[in-house]
């Protein structure tokens, strides 16, 4: 029983950081149901592991909070839908035809996934169609999720103050990060590719793993919402 339960943990704990950014081990063993104690122990096979890194946090009183968060090797435990090929292929094409050229072959790859995603997400409310892509997203390797937003929330995003229908599309992991660093324009086709698989939307990019955070995060609303 114990050597089917500490794996399982070990990947709800990653899991759990994956999407939460960072968490200290009280508040791990608070969301998992397990004694502080058992989730240290877990903690300190992940550091040894390599997986998960660990930053001292002073507070006002008390002793300091170890605050633990992902390494670069515990990103990489996901889903990387064969990045390092992907990106070895571009490098190639980089050294042969040039950047400005390849930069013109990915704009041409973005516009048809925008394509193809438009045609599976349908043409349902913004609701649906924003749940279908998400759906689209988790089958390519991506830990997404969506929900609406309300109008005081979506006014920390934007600039807009309008009342509207309004989405956010967070996804916990790249699964072109390593492509996004050497090449950090397809992150900009990848919004041209949301708004053009979302007819009548405007996409608005409000997290970025690449400059650092824990979540790529959009931001999805319709136009006659930032027009009015």
């Amino acid at each position: 029983m114990a050597t089917t339960q500490q794996p399982s943990t070990k990947q709800d704990i990653l899991h759990h950081l994956l999407k939460q950014g960072q968490a200290t081990a009280q508040e791990l063993a608070e969301h998992l149901k397990l004694s502080p104690q058992a989730i240290r122990r877990h903690l300190k096979d992940l550091e040894a592991e390599g997986l998960i890194l660990h930053e001292v946090v002073h507070v006002s009183m008390g002793r300091p909070n170890h605050v633990y968060k992902l390494s670069r090797q515990g990103r990489d435990r996901f889903p990387d839908r064969y990045e390092e090929f992907a990106l070895s292929l571009l490098d190639t094409l980089t050294e042969t035809v040039g950047r400005e050229q390849v930069g013109v072959l990915l704009q041409k790859q973005w516009e048809r996934k925008a394509a193809e995603y438009r045609d599976r997400v349908g043409s349902g409310s913004l609701q649906e169609r924003v749940a279908n892509l998400v759906e689209l997203r988790r089958a390519e390797g991506y830990m997404a999720e969506w929900h609406s937003v309300a109008a005081t929330e979506a006014q920390s995003v934007s600039t807009q103050s309008d009342q509207a229908e309004r989405y956010v599309v967070t996804e916990y992991n790249c699964a072109i990060s390593h492509i996004a660093e050497s090449f950090p324009s397809v992150c900009g086709h990848e919004l041209e590719m949301f708004a053009a698989a979302l007819p009548g939307c405007t996409v608005e990019r409000t997290h970025w793993i690449v400059n650092g955070e824990h979540r790529c995060g959009y931001l999805i609303q319709t136009k006659a919402a930032v027009g009015n």
